[in-house]
């Protein structure tokens, strides 16, 4: 049995693990509110909720959220990226077969569908992907760094995510200023460009984790000492591209409607993340044309069927409205940064210091709260989602949020539940 297969039963165990970590994480806040419904409905004014950590149910699911993501990572020493990355998708079909055993919730044609698709488009991905896992030196990973196609292709990154992060302001400045309903295009762009530079950035996160997965297994096996420059500097880069991935993912589910976010960041994140190791990798060069037809023909059945599961438009009537406590609290320290901010410059302040801290307070509050609600520690029933798999996710947010430009413009003031299916 060869490394890629011992790689790939990793990356699928973990899969299943991180998944059924998320939907025990949901599952222990659906408890906590439904005691409080309880409470509430009995006139117990005085009841205090309890954290979601003293619930039995999220503990367990955090263990299994921490062990899949320890075997994602494992895996990535055993097997080429571009094949580990769109394998990810086989937790969708466990998470399907968790809400019908588990959950007692009835499967719809639409998603059996769609589940078709996503196994017939691994069974092609595993079938004509990269089966080769050599084990890299430092040395051999810094001189990819340099292949002139790597950098061709870093290039292009730039320009993708500079042409969408230029697509979005001008989308958001042209809406603010128009008086009428911006229509479909926006509605449909301005999520997708923000998809875009999310999904080119945050998916590099995986390319530093298989450097490191490769690294490591590199110490276990010879002589060779983790501690060095080049280890300390894959790591910070994977903290700062896992860290944007992950605000970004929750910024963006705040921000947009889930039936147009969700199914695009899922795309997203898997096509850059098969692109970034395909090139990085220099996989390109064990694929023929029969390959190369059939693994694009699989990569395009699994966004066929991740394009299905999207959230239906009638399950919004299904969704608890509002805000929940941590995204209102969450809303008002950003507001009240914004306002001490506007304050400061109405006093005609110039002291850079006191600019630099009151952005840096901003920085952190969104990251606390982004961290939060990637561990499901938040209120707001916001799966886990890893950097190293598929973003599973569910929100209750409506709509756009924000301060400023009228949020409503860009989409329906609606709530949307993904949920889970």
């Amino acid at each position: 049995m060869g490394d890629w297969v011992i790689g790939a039963l990793i990356n699928i165990v973990g899969s299943v693990a991180i998944n059924f970590g998320t939907n025990l994480l949901k599952l222990g806040h659906d408890q906590r509110e439904k005691l409080s419904a309880i409470n509430n409905s009995e006139g117990n004014d005085k009841f205090v909720p309890k954290s979601v950590m003293h619930f039995q149910t999220w503990r367990i699911g955090i263990l299994f959220f921490a062990a899949g993501n320890c075997l994602n990572f494992m895996s990535f020493a055993y097997a080429a990226q571009s094949l580990l990355a769109a394998l990810g998708s086989i937790q969708f079909v466990s998470n399907i077969a968790f809400a019908y055993f588990v959950l007692n919730k009835t499967i719809s044609v639409k998603v059996m569908v769609a589940t078709t698709f996503i196994v017939f488009g691994n069974i092609f991905l595993v079938s004509f992907g990269n089966h080769q896992s050599p084990v890299y030196t430092p040395e051999q990973l810094i001189a990819k760094y340099s292949n002139l196609v790597f950098v061709l292709y870093c290039m292009s990154l730039v320009f993708v995510v500079a042409f969408n992060h230029y697509l979005y302001r001008s989308g958001e400045t042209i809406i603010s200023n128009s008086s009428k309903d911006a229509g479909t295009y926006w509605r449909t762009m301005l999520p997708f460009s923000y998809a875009v530079v999310s999904g080119a950035i945050g998916s590099c996160s995986v390319l530093f984790a298989k450097s490191l997965s490769n690294m490591l297994r590199l110490t276990m096996s010879s002589r060779y000492e983790f501690h060095s420059w080049f280890t300390y500097s894959i790591v910070l880069l994977f903290l700062c591209t896992a860290g944007f991935w992950m605000a970004r993912l929750n910024e963006g589910l705040s921000l947009f409607d889930a039936i147009l976010i969700v199914p695009m960041f899922q795309i997203a994140w898997t096509f850059f993340s098969i692109c970034t190791g395909f090139v990085y990798f220099q996989e390109y060069q064990v694929f023929d044309t029969l390959r190369i037809i059939m693994f694009v023909l699989g990569m395009t059945f699994v966004f066929l069927g991740i394009s299905l599961l999207a959230p239906d438009d009638s399950k919004a009537a299904d969704t608890k409205d509002g805000l929940s406590a941590t995204e209102e609290s969450v809303i008002d320290m950003d507001r009240n940064g914004k306002m001490h901010m506007e304050e400061t410059q109405a006093d005609g302040s110039n002291s850079f210091v006191t600019s630099v801290k009151v952005k840096a307070k901003r920085v952190l509050l969104k990251a606390k709260s982004a961290c939060s609600m990637s561990l499901g520690l938040g209120e707001e029933s916001i799966s886990a989602s890893s950097v190293l798999a598929m973003p599973m996710v569910s929100s209750r947010t409506t709509g756009f949020r924000g301060i400023g430009n009228e949020r409503s413009k860009y989409v329906p003031l609606r709530t949307t539940d993904w949920s889970n299916l």
